[in-house]
């Protein structure tokens, strides 16, 4: 049974910082420092902060007044902001640059009177940080479309003041067959500047894309809490192969393999590198041989922590 490793694979670089921010939070203040949810989705990466000292909560109103608070990666809406300042909390931003420019994206539709269309999946934290991140004083309102069949009952105010951003993590596909419903039936949809899928989310599709012409199950390192993990796994059902989420090699069952000749593996963009390589070795313990990676983008991208914690 041969392995194929997905590159890229694993962190990207706003996991990377958020991660960072925490470890020099906590190096420089020690412990606790609160953690205002998941600061990335993945279980391992969370589990191993909190034995550094990072307290995880859900709510501001769990944090002593006064103490430090770091907001998680997905980003938190504008009364989260005015909340942890009311309260004196020393606050440090984790929120990967990449979904900041969609808050401002929102912010600046919203400064036009614009509509907004929000494409993404209610209840992810992202989405919760970037709906509360639109000022209505100026008349407009924020939408949230999950899929093409919401689109075809979208009330919007003004069709020719409209425009629409996308939660950082989604599938390409099915963003892409949504903006076609959107075009097609508000024709003067302002779009943004950039894409607004990360460069990470869609260089790791485009690697299981390659892998699986090439393999016959795909296995993706990931939490089920994490968008782009489950968007990984979904491209295997897609493609009519066999596709597991695991966070580790305790999640993999031996039955997955049996009369599979080649195992593709990718991690989502929050899971730590260790976690491929244990499951590697249960798989080299099942008959597994590492073969080669397929080669993708090459990624170069590094954000830089906030100032106050550069010292």
């Amino acid at each position: 049974m041969q392995i194929l490793l997905a590159n890229p694979r694993g962190f990207c670089a706003g996991v990377d910082r958020a991660i960072d921010i925490v470890e020099r939070a906590l190096e420089l203040f020690g412990s606790p420092v609160y953690v205002r949810h998941e600061v990335v989705h993945n279980h391992h990466v969370v589990e191993r902060l909190r034995g550094l000292g990072a307290v995880f909560v859900e709510e501001l109103d769990q944090v002593p007044a006064g103490a430090n608070v770091i907001f998680s990666a997905h980003g938190v809406s504008r009364a989260v902001v005015d909340a942890a300042a009311k309260r004196g909390l020393t606050v440090f931003d984790a929120t990967c640059p990449l979904v900041t420019k969609v808050h401002m994206e929102v912010q600046r539709y919203a400064n036009e009177g614009r509509d907004v269309i929000l494409i993404g999946h209610a209840g992810h934290p992202e989405v919760e940080g970037t709906m509360g991140r639109f000022d209505t004083s100026f008349g407009g309102t924020i939408h949230l479309v999950q899929s093409v069949a919401d689109v075809a009952t979208l009330l919007v105010r003004d069709p020719e003041r409209l425009a629409f951003v996308t939660q950082t993590t989604l599938s390409m596909d099915d963003t892409a067959q949504i903006v076609a419903a959107l075009r097609e039936r508000f024709a003067h949809l302002a779009t943004p500047r950039h894409e607004d899928i990360c460069y990470a989310t869609q260089n790791r599709q485009d690697a299981v894309k390659k892998l699986l012409e090439l393999c016959d199950v795909l296995v993706v390192i990931g939490s089920r809490s994490s968008s782009n993990s489950n968007r990984l796994r979904e491209l295997a059902e897609r493609a009519g192969i066999s596709g597991y989420l695991v966070d580790g090699p305790e999640d993999l069952h031996r039955e997955w393999f049996d009369g599979k000749t080649t195992v593709g593996i990718t991690a989502g963009a929050s899971a730590p590198e260790v976690q491929v390589q244990q499951v590697i070795e249960c798989l080299r313990g099942w008959g597994g041989e590492v073969s080669h990676e397929i080669s993708g983008r090459e990624e170069k991208v590094y954000f830089s922590l906030p100032r106050e914690l550069r010292r």
